[in-house]
This record gives structure tokens, sequence and C-alpha cells, in this order.
């Protein structure tokens, strides 16, 4: 009974500390498609619990549509580029034209900060937190214009910057089993990355960054005041590696068990019967592409007896088969994906084998690590043909072995103490209440890049040793020096 009441008042005890009376005011710096998905889930279930959310919306936006049915606040502001501007620059790298991606997210952040009036409004919300996802800077400089010491970021991968034998690097395709070629190979990317990053011209930012606040500071610096770092991966896809305790796997945190579908699909999909479904969609930003790729990919799905569900806004392809529709579900025998984040979390949570087509960004890895794990298997998007595809797709659904690792994988993402959505939520507020996460702080932050690789240390201890090996050899020879005369001395005697 004891035990009981005590449940009992704890429970109320958590409730007064985190109920309604001390709901917070968090802003979050947006970003488009895929981005926006992850950061809208997180910020729905904060206005379910009765915080105060405000998305900043540059006018040009895409996909943060600012939906007036939702509970979010939208804030939005005049941006230089117009709607169809950012659509074409999305389109332009989405084919892997040369585009300068950061020149777009520079221009909105510039299009933020330097409207006093806009800046002056947001300085009078008195907001609690300020959440961003990295792959946008301007977040962490927000919080320094509004002053604000508790700063989360969200992002969808983790790098792994190391030179740890073992630790991969991104856009790697490797596990972390490596033989020696594919470590060099590994070593190579990542000194790769260093001079990649300088077409993110980040002295330019620099300069930005020391220009709006006033005094000297560098991009990096600025990001590094991060409280805690939100990663929308988990160990069912990335592989072990040593983490830093502000930074928390959140992967799949938009997940949620399967709903009734629409009728009409519903009726589709029942009508597939004992071969059920296959899935087909890549992501939020490609919803088309060339009629001769369209007619590639239906001329491989007509073949299968599984019926399809097609995510597709294009031109309806010629060589569409019977068992073909334009609709999308989440009760399927294969999925067929881009391998964004969203989509592979998808499918791990309801333990789906999948066929990979990576275009761009993390989704190479993404499949490369479902592949190595036995979840899917990797097609070329401009190299494979009708064959390939139909051929890739019987192995997946006919091969049960794809299915049980699909299933072992989707346990291991359940059995976890907390939801991902939960984790989340649970450790912005915890840097609310706190007012940041700075017990959590890595000392190595504040080290040089000598300190931090020890390099004043070891000259300290080489010089001790060369100082201790000097004094030795001067005293050997000294005491030589005097055997010798005294041996002198004792002849001439």
């Amino acid at each position: 009974m004891s035990v009981k009441i005590t449940a009992v008042l704890l429970l109320l005890h958590l409730s007064s500390h985190f109920g309604s009376g001390r709901c917070g005011n968090v802003l979050l710096w947006a970003m488009e498609y895929c981005h926006w998905i992850n950061l809208k889930t997180i910020l729905e279930e904060f206005t379910q619990r009765g915080h105060e959310v405000t998305v900043l919306r540059p006018s040009g936006s895409v996909f943060v549509d600012g939906d007036k049915s939702s509970a979010i606040k939208f804030e939005s502001y005049p941006a230089s580029l117009s709607r169809e501007d950012v659509e074409n620059l999305y389109n332009q790298w989405i084919n892997n034209l040369q585009v300068n991606f950061f020149y777009y997210i520079e221009n909105i952040c510039r299009d933020a900060v330097l409207n006093k009036k806009f800046m002056a409004k947001l300085q009078e919300s008195s907001f609690d937190i300020i959440l961003s996802d990295t792959i946008c800077p301007c977040g962490e400089l927000l919080a320094e214009i509004l002053k604000k010491k508790t700063f989360v970021y969200t992002v969808c991968f983790s790098f792994g910057y190391t030179f740890e034998k073992y630790i991969l690097f991104i856009w790697t395709k490797l596990s972390d089993q490596m033989t020696f070629i594919e470590r060099v190979k590994n070593m190579l990317y990542m000194l790769y990355f260093d001079f990649w990053f300088e077409s993110f011209n980040e002295k330019r930012w620099n300069q930005f960054y020391s220009e709006i606040l006033g005094q000297p500071t560098t991009l990096s610096e600025t990001m590094a005041k991060a409280d805690i770092w939100l990663i929308h991966t988990y160990w069912d896809l990335e592989f072990p590696r040593r983490t830093l305790p502000n930074v928390v796997f959140v992967g799949g945190l938009h997940c949620r068990p399967a709903k009734p579908l629409p009728k009409e699909i519903e009726d589709f999909v029942q009508s597939s019967r004992e071969n059920c479904i296959v899935v087909f969609s890549l992501g939020s930003m490609i919803g088309n592409f060339t009629e001769e790729r369209a007619n590639l990919i239906a001329s491989a799905l007509a073949q299968i007896p599984q019926k399809v569900l097609w995510r597709f806004d294009g031109k309806k392809p010629d060589t569409l088969g019977p068992n073909t529709q334009l609709y999308k579900s989440s009760k399927t025998k294969a999925f067929i994906t881009h391998g964004g984040t969203n989509g592979v979390y998808e499918a791990t949570y309801h333990g789906i084998p999948m066929v990979g087509i990576p275009l761009f960004g993390d989704q190479t890895d993404n499949i490369s690590h479902m592949k190595i794990k036995g979840a899917a298997v990797r097609l070329y998007f401009h190299t494979m043909t009708s064959t390939d595809l139909f051929e890739v797709l019987n192995r997946v659904i006919k091969d049960p072995l794809y299915k049980e690792n699909a299933m072992r994988l989707s346990k291991i993402h359940h059995d976890q103490p907390v939801k991902p959505l939960d984790h989340s939520v649970f450790w912005i507020k915890f840097v609310m209440h706190h007012k940041g996460a700075k017990h959590l702080w890595f000392a190595a932050h504040d080290l040089s890049w000598f300190q931090y690789y020890s390099l004043d240390v070891v000259g300290f201890l080489l010089a001790c040793v060369a100082t201790g090996m000097f004094i030795i050899t001067k005293c050997c020879l000294f005491c030589c020096q005097m055997i010798a005369k005294t041996g002198k001395k004792k002849k001439g005697e």
C-alpha cells in the first residue's frame, strides 16, 4: 500500500513539475522537405502537451506550408528567393547539376537576421529554447542574437569524423568491418570532406556571423554551443561508435502504428489476396522523373504478381501494367525506396525488406547499411534496367532471409526503454528546465588543435627526454675527461 501511495505522490510531483504551469515557448529555424517532416512531428507533440511553438518560415518556402489547422504558429518573413526559385534550385540539386545549395541557405539567413523589424518581434516573444537543423545554418546565429543559451540541434546523420580505423565516415558505403584498402578509402573520404567543406564557404559565414554579432567568431564556434544534438538514426541502422553524452539517437521518431487505410486503398490491397502488395515511393522531394525512367520502372512492376502502390505525380507511364495503382500504403511485401532516413525507418518499424535506389545525400549510406544488415538490395537509378529491377524485386520478395532480417531490425528498433519521440521531447524539455545542459559539455571544445592532439604535452616530454639525455651525456663526457686526466697524472708520476 505504501508503495502505491509513494508512486501516486511521485506522479503528482512530476505532473506539477512538467504541467501546463511550466509550459515552454519553442522557436524553430526550419528546413524543407523530409527535415521539416521530422521536426513537425516533435513540434506537434509539444503543442499537444501545452507548449507554444513558433516556426520561422521564409515567404518562398515550399514545404513549410503554415497549416492553419495546426496549433503550431508560423512567423513568415519576406525572402529574396521566390517559391519557384527554391523549387528550381532543389530540382537542379536532385538532378546532380552544379548548384550551390548553400547560396539558398545563406540568402534566407540574411533575409531573416537583417530584417530589424522581424528580429525585434522575435526579441519580444521571450522564447525558452531554439531548435534548428544542422543542414541549414542560422539557428545558432539566432540563438546568439536573441541571447538564448538554450539551443538544440537536430540532424539526419552523424559524421563519425575520426581517425579511428573502424569508425565509418559518411558516404563511404562501408561496414564497420573494413579491410586495409577500405580503411584507406575511409581515410581519403575524410580528407576529401575537408576540401568539400570549402564549397560551403566557411570563411564567408565566419565573416557574416562576426559582422552580425559585432565580435570575431566562427561558424564552428557558434555551432559548438548547442546543448543537445538529436540524431535521427539509431543502432538498428548505424554501426556502433563512441559518442558524447549530449548526442542522443532518436531514429524513427516519426513512426507510428499503422492506421486503417482509406476504403478505396483498402479494397485495392485486399483484392491482391495472397500476393499482397509492393509500395514504391522516392520520398517527399521526388514525385516524378523522366518519361523514359518512368516507363522502365513501370515495365518491371507490370511483370510481378503483386499489386503496386506507387506515389507518382507525373504523366502516367505507357507501360503501366494492370496491377499498378498510384497510391501509397504501409502494408507491403517489399518497399522500393530512395533510401531517405524517414522511409528507411518506416520500413524498419514495420519490418519490410527494401529495394533501394539512392539518389543523393545520406541515402546511399542508409541503403548500404541496410544491405550489409541483410534487409535491402541496392540498384543504381541511372544505370538500372527493367530486368534488373524485376529480378531484384523478385529476390527480395521470395527470399525469406530479407524478411527475417527486416523483422530482426524491427524488433531491435521497438525494444527501447523510451520511444524515440518521447526521448526527443524529454531532452528538449530537460534543456528548457535546466536552462541548458552545460554539465554535458565536452571540454575538448575549449582546446586548441595542438592541445586536443596533446602535441604540447608530447613536445614537453620530448624536450624533457632530450634535456635529460643532454645532461647525462655531458655528465658522462665530464666523467670520462676526469678519468682520463687522472690516468695521465698517474703515468706522469
